[in-house]
């Protein structure tokens, strides 16, 4: 049977973050946000602290980008900040706000700051976060629209790719293509994990402050 370490890397990083994923999205901030039973102001309060991660994690792309072990899967399509700048702003214009952030998401832009010297690592936060927002960021737009009646402010879940499906296939194809070694490759898997934890970090701060 082949382990994760020896099957190819996109497999890999699905299977060994399977259980920190699940944790994650079951997390009682997500589910009552997903389930109708959270607020406009929830779902701010989430794109506030993705602001900040999408900051750290594009620096430090853009530091670590030119070595051969990343840049295949680097592609400005996927930059979010930009688009998290605007919709915050649209939100503020209509009255929903939050400023806080919260401790994991501090812990969350530090750990990627220092990922800008450790592109093996990099990798892993690169395909849990626009893997995840081309995938299951999709369902949370539909739904906060469907539940709350918002109709602004969510372009951070719009992509300029045409066919999300052929680019997410090609883009685990440049990730199985990568030059990497046993130990970069475990580096990668170990920060995917990382990544969902801190996801699940934030969620539970979110819910220790009281929003919904």
């Amino acid at each position: 049977m082949e382990t994760i370490i020896s099957a190819p890397l996109s497999s890999a990083l699905h299977d060994s973050t399977m259980a920190a994923h699940e944790q994650a999205e079951n997390a009682s901030f997500i589910t009552r946000l997903m389930n109708g039973e959270g607020t406009p102001e929830g779902l701010v309060a989430l794109l506030r602290q993705s602001l900040p991660v999408y900051e750290a994690l594009e620096d430090a792309c853009r530091r670590a980008g030119t070595d051969p072990r990343l840049s295949a899967i680097l592609d400005p399509r996927l930059d979010r900040a930009d688009a998290l700048r605007a919709d915050l702003e649209s939100h503020r214009a209509q009255g929903r706000t939050y400023d806080l952030l919260v401790p994991a998401t501090e812990a969350y832009v530090a750990e990627l700051h220092a990922c800008a010297t450790d592109p093996a690592a990099l990798i892993g936060h690169h395909y849990v976060r626009y893997l995840g927002d081309l995938s299951g960021g999709q369902i949370i737009r539909t739904t906060v629209r469907r539940h709350y009646g918002i109709e602004t402010g969510l372009s951070f879940y719009d992509f300029d790719i045409a066919k999300p499906k052929v680019y997410k296939d090609d883009y685990r194809a440049a990730l199985d293509a990568l030059p990497l070694s046993e130990a970069d490759r475990g580096a990668a898997l170990a920060a995917a994990t990382r990544a969902f934890e801190l996801n699940h970090r934030i969620f539970l701060d979110l819910e220790a402050q009281g929003v919904r």
